[in-house]
């Protein structure tokens, strides 16, 4: 995900947010990390305050729209050919997910984005406002909670998201959402942090998409049941991104990049015209270089998972396993398989 220049992300929400002060920032970062780190799910919205949407924009938007980006990213060399025009975001808090979806789907032409926050949708439209792709600053947003269907707008797509949004919904609502996601579009893109909880969330929710009919697109290359769904482990990936100077201010850091850790899942409907492109395994760990050797953690197309050490014997294939990141498919079908770089 680009992120510099006229239009960037940062630039947006520095616009966005002109005039909180790094000390209310800081104040409400430390809020919000306390909440999302107790893991439990808050009894009011998240944002419900102008400071809360504020910091809540300078801590957390950056993060969720680069895992986000990367998720989008591999979801779009798995569907060959898919160019959707609309886009259906539920609980976009100030609009991470679609300046992803935007950034990553130019054939996007229209946006329709659910948020519960008066107070984020308000700073979302600000933001938005400095974007350079039409589709934000058109997007139309409406206030809405579940379990309410939503009315007044076009309630169908042909994608629907919901990122970092789950861990703040009791399991009642998460059903809920995921149900309404599949009888609004053929694709189906879920994201969470890349914790066990987070994990497990995107496990019940790929679950539920596979009873109503989807086959899964990414990350996994198999229907099956999950290899990694095991004590102490879970399928996560991670997005690097630089921190803006406001970034780090109102979070306290001096670092200038952060790794976000996420889990996801992407579906499509079986009713669908949309070719889903197989794959015979996913880099589900760092990879690991050496000496003459790359340990790839892979999950492969038999619902298994295993480590397969690649040697520099092994030529041309060698040269490939230094090169896939994680995240990315193994073995590569071309270099537009390498989730570092765009196709």
């Amino acid at each position: 995900m680009t992120d510099s220049g006229a239009g960037s992300l940062t630039e947006a929400i520095r616009s966005g947010i002109a005039g909180s002060g790094i000390p209310n920032l800081s104040a409400g970062v430390q809020r919000l990390m306390t909440a999302y780190r107790s893991g439990e799910v808050p009894d009011a919205p998240v944002m419900a305050a102008k400071t809360e949407a504020a910091a809540y924009a300078a801590y957390r938007m950056p993060a969720t729209a680069a895992a986000t980006s990367q998720a989008v990213r591999e979801l779009r060399r798995t569907l060959p050919g898919w160019s959707p025009a609309t886009l259906l975001d539920l609980g976009a808090g100030t609009g991470a997910a679609a300046w992803a979806v935007a950034d990553e789907l130019p054939s996007i032409m229209s946006m329709t984005l659910l948020e519960q926050s008066a107070e984020a949708i308000k700073l979302g439209e600000a933001i938005f406002a400095a974007a350079a792709a039409p589709s934000l600053r058109t997007a139309t947003w409406q206030s809405w909670r579940l379990p309410a269907a939503p009315s007044g707008v076009q309630a169908t797509a042909d994608l629907a998201t919901a990122a970092y949004v789950l861990g703040e919904l009791g399991p009642t609502q998460q059903s809920a959402l995921i149900a309404l996601a599949a009888s609004a579009a053929p694709v189906v893109l879920v994201v969470e942090p890349g914790t066990p909880a987070g994990h497990r969330r995107i496990l019940a929710a790929r679950a539920q998409l596979l009873g109503a009919g989807y086959v899964v697109a990414a990350p996994c290359p198999h229907q099956l049941d999950c290899p990694l769904a095991v004590e102490g482990d879970w399928c996560h990936f991670g997005a690097r991104l630089q921190r803006s100077a406001i970034h780090r201010q109102a979070k306290g850091v001096e670092l200038s990049y952060e790794d976000e850790k996420y889990s996801y899942v992407a579906a499509v409907s079986t009713k669908s015209r949309i070719d889903v492109a197989s794959s015979s395994g996913r880099v589900v760990r760092r990879p690991q270089q050496r000496k003459g050797l790359v340990l790839l953690d892979l999950c492969l197309a038999d619902g298994k998972s295993k480590r397969e050490l690649v040697s520099k014997s092994k030529g041309d294939v060698y040269r490939q396993a230094r090169k896939v990141t994680w995240g990315g498919r193994w073995p590569p079908g071309d270099e537009g398989d390498r989730s570092d770089r765009d196709p």
